[in-house]
């Protein structure tokens, strides 16, 4: 009878083990799933670009689409510094998904977009747009997505591109690039001369110029 147990205990005890570790493991996958489905949020963000407009549209929508809390703006897109933006960013965890009514609530400019959501990919956090039908969390939104920052690299080399072509053009023409100087070297001459006068003050020269005193001194040390 003893021989028989050990014999029982020596096949299947081994399969008893793994069949609870795999229980275990299984418990464990679904609790995490359970816990990312239930504590993740819909956080929405509306902006209007000034004080005039209405933010009504928006509210309505993102809280129809089920958005939990909803950050309000009234700043121009161009802007990146948007204060309430800066609290939803804040205040977005991992498994959570931002959602806008429009694109162009969230960055006036394709890349601009594409930086906003790469962040937020990296954190873990997805996006949805509502007009545009755009989710990250779906193959067709990462898809979507990416065919936007494909557009946005072609849409800075094509900036650049420009940027260099006109340059080469302006110095072929015997331009120089950059910003205009704000004195002359008449002006830079008759600076230093007055400031060989240890009466004369700077900063009567820079008033007297029209430039700062920080021009003046790049100048006069050049």
């Amino acid at each position: 009878m003893l021989s028989i147990k050990r014999s029982f205990l020596r096949h299947f005890q081994p399969w008893t083990i793994q069949g609870l570790f795999l229980c275990l493991l299984c418990v464990n996958t679904h609790f995490k799933i359970y816990v990312l489905k239930t504590m993740s949020h819909k956080i929405g963000y509306a902006r209007v670009s000034t004080d005039d407009q209405d933010l009504s549209l928006q509210i309505d929508a993102l809280e129809k689409a089920g958005c939990d809390l909803i950050y309000k703006d009234k700043a121009s897109g161009k802007n990146r510094q948007r204060e309430e933006f800066e609290h939803c960013l804040k205040a977005l965890r991992t498994g959570d998904t931002l959602v806008v009514w429009r694109l162009d609530r969230l960055g006036r400019s394709l890349s601009d977009l594409v930086k906003i959501i790469t962040e937020l990919e990296n954190n873990e956090i997805a996006f949805e747009s509502l007009t545009e039908k755009i989710e990250t969390r779906s193959a067709t939104g990462k898809l979507m997505f990416h065919v936007f920052a494909a557009l946005a690299e072609f849409e800075r080399n094509v900036i650049r591109e420009r940027t260099q072509a006109g340059l080469k053009a302006a110095r072929a023409r015997g331009k120089k690039g950059g910003r205009p100087r704000k004195l002359g070297d008449q002006q830079i001459r008759e600076i230093r001369a007055l400031l060989r006068d240890p009466g004369i003050r700077v900063i009567d020269v820079a008033k007297r110029y029209g430039v700062s005193r920080a021009t003046i001194y790049r100048h006069i040390n050049a």
